[in-house]
């Protein structure tokens, strides 16, 4: 395993008014953080245990870790995969060593399979964050913080099931008690509030988040007691915000970092609150099909006010089109795309409606697009 480097946010330290630094397991074997704790749990396995072999369900980055770990420590790995698994996740878990395997259309569905294999063959079954061992090997991320950072006062990290920000929470009480761990949840696959408020873990009804490598619907027992105990909050994060940080990632630190990895920069970025002190935002992966990094892109674009997508009702003359457009460069926006309709049932025989997509520099400008358009007489109708 690798020990990731330690970058300096300028962007993010301008926003919160304080240090802010980026851990950047996206670096890290295999594109995330889990190496650290599947090793870790593989390498305490008897003799007799690592000759059955291991056995893991996941679509992506706990597949990779566990087939490189195995690889590593020459044990044979058995990976089950939902049939709907992104091919070049599917292509890196084989490539580490893995015999992968497809069940189901669920990573629940595969997650199945993998015990039944497991009580079929004797191979140990590897759980992605419910295990003490596992807990123990994430942890290291919050030691080599301590170390590169040795006056952080605040971690912010990425919260899924609970191993990665339990194991930090853990290390770092044990050395520096004083400094805050805080978790970052996608909104829209929050579990941890509602178990935190229970006083145990409590299972989600559904979850929708581009965010899949936190999308888990029940945090771990094992983590829960970490987490309870020593993690100071835990808040949650939009999608246009989980978008806007893979692009302020990209763009201004050049990295390529999944959304789920991004959770503790979105949080960052919208002003969340810390306490006075250097803040180190973690980075947990980087593992993203690069066919979704345009849709993200775009989302992230659109999202930080960066994109006008509007409809533009015209006065169908020769040179209607183009004046419209003259406004558009005026204006200081680059036209990106330009649809011309006669057929929209509610226009007037002298109508035509544009759907306009521009690209602006951000909120402010996109507003002073749409103002002139509008001071020109034309109805508009915003899209995105």
């Amino acid at each position: 395993m690798r020990r990731t480097p330690v970058i300096a946010s300028r962007v993010l330290s301008e926003r919160c008014g304080r240090q802010v630094f980026l851990k950047c397991e996206n670096l890290q074997r295999t594109g995330s953080f889990k190496p650290r704790g599947a090793y870790y749990r593989i390498s305490r396995l008897s003799p007799d245990e690592g000759a059955r072999g291991v056995v893991a369900a996941s679509a992506g980055n706990h597949a990779q870790g566990v087939a490189w770990a195995a690889s590593e420590l020459g044990i044979s790995s058995t990976v089950f995969m939902p049939d709907g698994a992104p091919l070049p996740k599917v292509a890196a878990t084989r490539a580490y060593g893995a015999d992968v395997r497809f069940a189901g259309d669920s990573v629940d569905d595969a997650l199945v399979a993998a015990h039944e294999f497991a009580d079929r063959t004797g191979a140990v079954l590897i759980h992605p964050f419910d295990h003490a061992d596992i807990v123990s090997g994430q942890g290291t991320v919050g030691l080599e913080i301590l170390e590169q950072i040795p006056d952080v006062a605040t971690i912010v990290v990425p919260t899924g099931g609970g191993g990665l920000i339990a194991g930090i929470a853990a290390a770092v009480a044990a050395v520096r008690p004083e400094v805050r761990v805080v978790g970052v949840q996608a909104e829209q696959a929050a579990a941890w509030p509602a178990s935190l408020a229970a006083g145990a873990p409590v299972p989600l009804d559904g979850m929708s988040t581009m965010a899949d490598g936190i999308a888990v619907g029940r945090p771990g027992e094992v983590p829960f007691r970490h987490v309870s105990t020593q993690v100071d909050r835990i808040v949650t994060v939009t999608e246009e915000e989980l978008s806007r940080a893979v692009l302020l990632c990209l763009e201004r630190a050049k990295l390529v970092v999944e959304p789920a990895g991004a959770a503790a920069v979105a949080a960052l970025a919208t002003g969340m609150p810390t306490e006075p002190g250097p803040v180190c935002a973690v980075l947990s992966g980087g593992n993203v099909d690069p066919l979704l990094v345009t849709h993200l892109v775009t989302h992230g674009l659109r999202a930080a006010g960066r994109y006008l997508g509007v409809t533009v009702t015209i006065p169908d003359r020769p040179g209607g089109l183009v004046a419209m457009l003259e406004i558009v460069r005026d204006a200081g926006a680059s036209v990106v795309d330009v649809i011309h309709s006669r057929t929209a049932g509610t226009l007037d025989l002298d109508e035509v409606e544009v759907f306009l997509t521009a690209e602006t520099r951000g909120p402010q400008h996109r507003r002073e697009l749409l103002d002139a358009l509008v001071a020109a007489g034309y109805r508009t109708q915003v899209t995105t």
